[in-house]
C-alpha cells in the first residue's frame, strides 16, 4: 500500500465533504428556517466556521504534502481535528428529539437526511485519525 496516495485520496474526500455541507446547510434553509420537525437546527455561524476552517485546513494541508513540511502538517492536523469536531456539532441536529407531538423526519435519502451526513463525517473522523497516524510516523 502507498501511503501518500491513500493520503492524497483521503485528501479529495476531506474537500469534498466540506464542499457537500456547504451545499446542504447553505442554502436558503440554513438554520433555523424550513426545518423538518424533530430536527435541531444548527448556527449559520457553525457552518460558516466549518468552510473556512475547512478551506484554511485544505489549503494548509496540501502544501504540507507537497513540501513535506512536517511542522506544517501538525497546524494542519490540528485544522482537521477542529474541523472533524466542527462537523459532528452539525451533525448532532440529527439526535431525536423527543416532542410528543413532533412528525417523523424527512426520509433518509441521498441529499436529503442523516444518512449522508453520517457518512461523511464520521468518515472525516477515520480520516483524520489516519492523517494523525501518518503524521505522526513520519510517513508522509
Amino acid at each position: 500500500m502507498e501511503w501518500s496516495n491513500v493520503t492524497w485520496f483521503l485528501t479529495a474526500l476531506g474537500a469534498v465533504v466540506v464542499l457537500l455541507t456547504r451545499i446542504r446547510l447553505g442554502g436558503e434553509s440554513a438554520g433555523e428556517q424550513n426545518r423538518a420537525s424533530g430536527v435541531a437546527g444548527y448556527s449559520s455561524a457553525l457552518l460558516r466556521l466549518h468552510t473556512i476552517v475547512g478551506v484554511l485546513t485544505l489549503v494548509a494541508w496540501v502544501v504540507a504534502l507537497v513540501t513535506a513540511r512536517r511542522e506544517l502538517a501538525l497546524g494542519a492536523l490540528a485544522g482537521w481535528w477542529l474541523l472533524a469536531i466542527i462537523g459532528l456539532l452539525l451533525l448532532a441536529r440529527w439526535l431525536p428529539s423527543g416532542g410528543r407531538h413532533a412528525e417523523e423526519k424527512a426520509a433518509d435519502a441521498w441529499g436529503s437526511g442523516a444518512g449522508l451526513s453520517l457518512l461523511g463525517h464520521l468518515g472525516m473522523v477515520a480520516g483524520v485519525a489516519y492523517f494523525t497516524f501518518v503524521t505522526l510516523t513520519d510517513r508522509l
